[in-house]
């Protein structure tokens, strides 16, 4: 019988994962009619590190075995990821650098998700789901961007070219009815996705140095319980209202935080960076997909053509010539 090829079964879970991640932007939408965004993201990011515990359980365990020789998955340069080249087990790992390294990204994250929360429920578009979609995998391409800001990391020319081909899509998306269909909305998931960003080039600086599966249960609890602590503050928070959405909390804690993360993590190993994040990105089209299927909601023609353009410029961003030194999977 022949053996089955890992890579193609990492790609497939790879495609699985960017399903359910953009399912979540519908799911994001319908948290919205029961519960404040800071208690979603509050309950919803505390099951994600719960859920998480088992795995790292497992993980460790693994690590304590005697002869066994570490693994080096492949950096996976994704938003949600927030793991990349170090794995679970590489030496020692300092616990200490992974728990502050995974609680100033927890602070990022708290950012980001909760202005996309705010951008996709206080929206009055009935394709707010989809435009989110969109406009948040625009992280992809503010990376190189503020690397060259902060870091002078100098882009390649094609990335100058997907940020004009990005931007002209958003133009697309919401300007249908004029400039002054532009919403503030729009704006809020637009700095989400530079605080996605910024969260990507935070992992980059330690990701050689932390135990990722920990890392990204530490982040979300640092999340969870700074949002939940705000929605006690801001937000009336019931059980009723926990309870009214619980299905949609338990799909964005436990299958879109820790199944999905944990699939990531299994496939990673066999699948190159580039091509990775081009699946990954794929969410966005996701989004719209659920959008119609589970709300009855598509976008328009001009908004199909503004994610389609935005899209391609994702695309783009990842295309990177190799030399003839390089082999696959390296960056």
């Amino acid at each position: 019988m022949k053996k089955i090829n890992p890579r193609v079964v990492a790609i497939i879970l790879f495609f699985i994962t960017s399903a359910i991640w953009g399912a979540t932007f519908v799911t994001q939408r319908i948290a919205g009619e029961h519960m404040g965004a800071f208690t979603y993201n509050g309950v919803r990011f505390l099951m994600g590190s719960l859920s998480l515990l088992p795995v790292i359980a497992v993980l460790e365990r693994r690590e304590k075995k005697p002869g066994d020789s570490p693994q080096s998955p492949g950096t996976v340069p994704c938003r949600r990821a927030g793991v990349g080249n170090s794995p679970e087990g590489r030496g020692t790992v300092p616990s200490k650098l992974t728990w502050f390294a995974g609680a100033v990204a927890g602070l990022m994250v708290f950012v980001a998700a909760n202005l996309q929360q705010f951008g996709i429920v206080l929206s009055d578009s009935p394709s707010a789901a989809s435009e989110a979609g969109f406009i948040t995998g625009m992280y992809i391409i503010f990376v190189p961007i503020l690397g060259l800001l902060l870091f002078r990391r100098k882009a390649r020319p094609v990335v100058w070219v997907s940020a004009v081909l990005a931007f002209g899509g958003l133009f697309l998306i919401t300007t249908e009815g004029g400039v002054g269909y532009l919403q503030f909305t729009h704006l809020l998931v637009l700095i989400c996705a530079v605080f996605w960003a910024a969260h990507i080039l935070w992992i980059d600086r330690y990701v050689s140095h932390i135990r990722p599966i920990t890392f990204v249960a530490v982040q979300f609890l640092v999340c969870g319980a700074l949002s939940l602590g705000v929605a006690f503050i801001f937000e009336t928070v019931t059980w009723q209202g926990i309870y009214g959405g619980m299905w949609v909390l338990l799909y964005g804690g436990i299958i879109a935080s820790g199944i999905a993360y944990t699939l990531q993590a299994v496939g990673q190993k066999y699948v190159e960076p580039a091509l990775a994040a081009i699946i990954f990105s794929m969410e966005a089209l996701f989004a719209a997909v659920s959008e119609a299927v589970f709300l009855g909601e598509t976008m328009t023609g001009q908004k199909y053509l503004g994610g389609a353009v935005i899209f391609v410029g994702i695309l783009l961003a990842q295309y990177k010539k190799k030399t003839p030194h390089q082999v696959r999977g390296d960056k």
